[in-house]
C-alpha cells in the first residue's frame, strides 16, 4: 500500500464479529462514500461485505473495525478491515465444486489494489483501494 494516505476523517467503525456485522459495515461505507462525494457504492459494499465476513466467519472473536477514507496520493478510497486473526486471507481460483471461497477472487478483479499486513503478534490489517 502506498506510504501516503490520509488519515480517516471520521471515526471507524468497531464491531462484535456476529452474522450482522456485515449490514453495519455496508451501512457504515454508504455514509461514508457518500460524505467523500462518491457516486456509486457498490464495489465499496461488494469490498466491506466480503472483508467484515472473512472477520467474522474465520476469525470469531474480538473485535473488527473498519476505515473508510480517501486515499492522500492517487484518486482512489481505501477501506480497511482489522480484525484479531492471524490467519491470512487466501484467494482460490475459483475452480472446482466449492458452494464457498470465490469472495476475495471477485474482490480482487473488482478493485484498484488490495493487500494485507500483520498487526503485531495477533491481528491483521486487509485493505482495498477502489476508484472513487
Amino acid at each position: 500500500m502506498p506510504a501516503v494516505l490520509l488519515a480517516p476523517e471520521s471515526p471507524p467503525l468497531v464491531l462484535e464479529p456476529s452474522d450482522r456485522a456485515p449490514a453495519k459495515a455496508r451501512r457504515y461505507l454508504t455514509d461514508r462514500f457518500r460524505e467523500l462525494g462518491h457516486d456509486d457504492d457498490f464495489v465499496g459494499r461488494l469490498v466491506v461485505t466480503e472483508l467484515v465476513t472473512n472477520s467474522y466467519k474465520h476469525v470469531g472473536v474480538g473485535r473488527i473495525v473498519v476505515r473508510v477514507f480517501p486515499d492522500g496520493s492517487e484518486p482512489l478510497t481505501v477501506i480497511e478491515v482489522e480484525d484479531q486473526g492471524t490467519a491470512l486471507p487466501v484467494v482460490r481460483d475459483g475452480g472446482g465444486d466449492a458452494e464457498s471461497g470465490r469472495g476475495l477472487l471477485l474482490m480482487a478483479q473488482m478493485v484498484h489494489d488490495w493487500g494485507v499486513r500483520r498487526l503485531g503478534e495477533e491481528g491483521k490489517l486487509v485493505w482495498a483501494r477502489c476508484a472513487r
